[in-house]
């Protein structure tokens, strides 16, 4: 039986993947490195910045890391006024608060990119507990996030759900033995059914605790049902 509710942030409770683009590319473009939206399809994989910078950059030096990341963070906060919420993110976490769920949020995210965020959209009240990027030592797809989300709501891995729309928080759920329901268009689907997702949707709207037990609990016959990419009404 599900008892907790575990969240990535950035393309499911916030709408902020554009946002983040356009961050690296500044960040990028700072550094004498001109990269396109193609290229920048690896920061939505959910890894935490170190392994975004490593990526574009080869191996910086510890310093160097520290540095970009904090450039990076004061120029995300240029773009803060412009993040707004996923559709149905706030009626979901609505209903969870009000059924007594315990919620956590667990992001790649820098823990100060994380908490403003949060704040500026008054959503911290909605957690139990929130682990960001700064608090592990490996990232998605390690299940660590996950597991150290678990322990601290004091739930079992196998009594929570994620809800995830990069592939390797997928996996990195699915590691942890949870259930995992994948964020994403129907173009994006597939990649995330691959990494081991149980259903993907497109988005949290209509979504409610008791609608998402039910839809779990169905579970995915291929061989009676046409495909777990679901609209749940």
């Amino acid at each position: 039986m599900l008892m907790a509710a575990i969240f990535d942030m950035d393309g499911v409770i916030v709408d902020s993947h554009a946002a983040h683009i356009r961050t690296w590319k500044k960040l990028f473009l700072s550094l004498g490195k001109s990269l396109n939206d193609a290229d920048l399809d690896f920061v939505r994989q959910g890894l935490r910045r170190q392994e975004i910078l490593r990526h574009f950059l080869g191996e910086p030096t510890d310093e160097q890391l520290q540095a970009h990341s904090r450039e990076k963070d004061q120029l995300f906060q240029s773009e803060i006024e412009n993040i707004k919420l996923m559709p149905g993110a706030h009626d979901l976490l609505e209903d969870l608060k009000s059924a007594g769920v315990p919620t956590a949020l667990a992001s790649c995210g820098s823990a100060a990119r994380v908490h403003d965020l949060l704040s500026h959209l008054r959503l911290k009240h909605y957690f139990a507990t929130v682990v960001t990027g700064d608090e592990v030592a490996i990232g998605k797809p390690h299940p660590e996030i996950f597991l150290i989300a678990a322990a601290q709501m004091r739930v079992h891995p196998a009594e929570s759900v994620v809800f995830e729309d990069s592939t390797s928080g997928v996996k990195g759920a699915k590691a942890a033995g949870m259930k995992c329901v994948g964020i994403a268009d129907r173009r994006h689907a597939c990649a995330l059914l691959q990494a081991g997702a149980d259903r993907v949707l497109p988005d949290l709207a209509g979504i409610s605790w008791i609608g998402v037990q039910k839809l779990l609990a169905r579970g995915c016959n291929q061989h009676n049902e046409t495909h777990p990419y679901t609209a749940l009404l």
